[in-house]
């Protein structure tokens, strides 16, 4: 294998309100109400041609504020160690991002949404469409996240979100 660097560029940014990570939500499904928007570069905005007839956005980012690679961490949502490729966590050998956010609508080359679990200023590498018949998957494994209940979930999950 060769050792080639792979290089992203940026195709925008993505605002939010939140500007402290440990009071930022963890997944989008924590983050209902939290409002934000992706602003896409100019030279990027004719790509988003006929992205406002989708409910919902993959939104492909990069971490840039994330701490060194870890290949074991403790995940937000259970207090037992695991590997990072078994998680969400920010800390992986690349610090690439992923979040299913609702699109609330477009202006031009701003994303209006909903549901954004991602900090202020982040950039953003990439937009994919969200859609059931490609992406709904009814039966799942969920492995260790099985073992976390629903309330102790939605606690840890909004990190204090909403409660300022």
């Amino acid at each position: 294998m060769k050792n080639t660097p792979i290089v992203y560029h940026p195709i925008g940014i993505i605002h939010s309100e939140h500007v402290v990570a440990e009071h930022t939500p963890i997944q989008p499904i924590f983050a209902r109400g939290c409002k934000g928007r992706a602003e896409i570069y100019p030279q990027f905005a004719e790509g988003l041609q006929d992205l406002e007839g989708f409910s919902h956005l993959y939104l492909v980012y990069h971490f840039d504020r994330a701490g060194p690679a870890k290949l074991l961490v403790k995940p937000f949502l259970q207090d037992v160690v695991h590997g990072v490729f078994a998680t969400r966590a920010p800390y992986r050998p690349n610090p690439i991002g992923l979040s299913i956010v609702e699109l609330v609508r477009r202006e031009e080359n701003v994303l209006f949404l909903d549901g954004v679990d991602i900090l202020d200023g982040t950039p953003l590498l990439d937009i994919k469409p969200y859609t059931a018949r490609f992406d709904r998957i009814d039966t799942t494994r969920n492995g260790w996240q099985d073992e976390v209940d629903e309330e102790a979930a939605q606690k840890r999950g909004r990190r204090g979100y909403g409660s300022k």
